[in-house]
């Protein structure tokens, strides 16, 4: 081994250990408990199927009850660890800029009747290839993406959305918590590149534009191809009488008539979409209106311009018809290299449903059944503190292959493959939890006695909609472009 190599798994060695200090110290009930869960999760041989399972792995000295325990009545100080979160190493792009995306994935509890705050979720592909709400917990998840080849994220932060919330309040608060820990960790100094926020068509990206203006920060979203926009005010000639236009020409997504030249236009060769054309119009912005996300605005609405891309590919993975993908960026001006830069960065976003895959499938977050909903953020900053420990261990973790597996190279080792090393790589980091006390189960339930407090039952939130003045029976076959945001 090298001595480069040596100080390198010195360092990351280092941050693990100060991480799980950091974590430890987080904890403020049961933290002992609530600490070898973790482990549990990270030492498992496989899938977490059951919080019950993990009471039999080696790193966890204590039984299921008090498991079940500590996730019911433990305590986490969530701004803690989100300020730890934000301190440890974070993954950057090639000009050193943060790119952050931020996505909502729901832990899906229809039969949970006894469980309060559900929000009915939208689900894809679910029954009969139907897009059906079911009952759920929404967590909105932001992670810093790492540029190239990779499956890995930084997860920083996890909201649970509650009924009545607005998204785009909610999701705008979030960020703008999340950037100021990050300016205050020291992640993003004066002179560095903007932050960029990357983001899919479910977000308003002009009004988390406008929201988080005030900070270093740029914002990314795809736009559903029905959209329209605006142009900028052409000048006004002398002599104009009348009120002067706040709106230009319109820039219809699916009317090709309607774009003109574009700015900027790139084509670049691909290894999984062929050749990739990229063209940007510049100063564009929605026309809003007071209602949505900008009803309790007062006065006149602001106008907010950016930039549109639009991304052509010729041919998808899967062998699906590819269709064009529309982008606005809240900066102007844009040239070609920022072109480039926005659509592969966008294309980044996908990373983050590794994430989640691996949350659900590997990890066990939504494998639970869970009653209360804050048991449930409890077990979620759980699942979010040790996948960080997973990124830190990266550079200490062997390849602990299967027989029939291919051998990978150190620099190229999935979550799910860390994981494998972790029962290894624990016993040289820091373990700050203490033992267990010997301890006499309680008296319980005397026999015979039955329950006199049932569990109370609570219904579904579902927003409540004002009713249409028309009815369509039949839905149309072309429908209007979006001409307000």
């Amino acid at each position: 081994m090298s001595l480069l190599h040596h100080d390198a798994q010195s360092e990351a060695l280092a941050q693990l250990s100060c991480f799980r200090g950091e974590f430890y110290s987080c904890l403020t009930a049961r933290s002992d408990a609530l600490f070898e869960l973790a482990d549990a999760v990270l030492c498992g041989d496989g899938p977490v199927r059951s919080l019950a399972e993990l009471s039999l792995v080696g790193e966890h000295r204590r039984g299921h009850g008090g498991l079940y325990a500590a996730v019911a009545r433990g305590r986490i100080d969530a701004g803690w660890l989100r300020r730890a979160l934000a301190a440890v190493p974070l993954p950057r792009a090639a000009d050193g800029r943060l790119v952050l995306a931020i996505d909502v994935t729901c832990w899906l509890r229809p039969d949970a009747h006894t469980s309060s705050q559900r929000i009915l979720c939208h689900t894809y592909g679910r029954g009969k290839d139907q897009h059906i709400s079911v009952p759920g917990w929404p967590y909105s998840i932001i992670c810093a993406l790492e540029p190239g080849r990779s499956s890995w994220t930084a997860p920083l932060d996890a909201l649970r959305l509650t009924p009545g919330d607005d998204t785009a309040t909610v999701t705008a608060r979030q960020l703008r918590d999340l950037l100021q820990r990050l300016i205050a960790a020291g992640q993003w100094q004066t002179g560095d590149p903007d932050i960029l926020i990357v983001a899919d068509a479910g977000y308003d990206a002009p009004r988390l534009g406008f929201l988080l203006g005030d900070l270093p920060v740029q914002v990314l979203a795809r736009m559903r191809s029905d959209r329209v926009l605006r142009r900028a005010v052409p000048p006004r000639l002398p002599h104009t009488q009348g009120r002067p236009p706040r709106h230009g020409g319109e820039f219809v997504f699916g009317q090709p008539d309607t774009w003109s030249t574009p700015d900027t236009e790139t084509v670049t060769d691909t290894r999984l979409y062929g050749t990739a054309r990229a063209r940007s119009w510049d100063r564009l912005h929605p026309r809003l209106t007071h209602r949505s996300s900008w009803a309790a605005a007062d006065g006149t609405l602001p106008i907010v311009e950016g930039t549109v891309i639009r991304l052509d590919i010729d041919h998808l993975p899967s062998g699906a018809t590819p269709k064009p993908v529309w982008l606005w960026w809240s900066g102007t001006d844009a040239t070609a290299a920022d072109a480039d830069r926005l659509w592969q960065a966008y294309l980044r976003r996908f990373d983050i449903e590794h994430t989640f895959r691996l949350f659900k499938q590997t990890l066990g977050w939504t494998s639970p059944k869970i009653r209360t909903p804050e048991a449930a953020d409890r077990w979620t900053w759980l699942i979010l503190a040790a996948y960080t420990q997973l990124r830190l261990a990266r550079p200490l973790a062997a390849d602990r292959r299967r027989p029939w597996e291919r051998p990978t190279p150190p620099d190229r080792l999935t979550p799910a493959r860390v994981r494998r090393d972790f029962r290894h790589i624990r016993p040289k980091a820091s373990c700050p939890a203490q033992a267990p006390k010997p301890t006499r189960p309680g008296p319980g339930r005397p026999p015979g006695r039955k329950n006199t407090r049932p569990t109370p039952r609570h219904d579904v939130h579902t927003p409540r909609k004002t009713p249409a003045a028309k009815q369509r029976t039949k839905k149309s076959t072309t429908p209007r472009p979006r001409r307000t945001g």
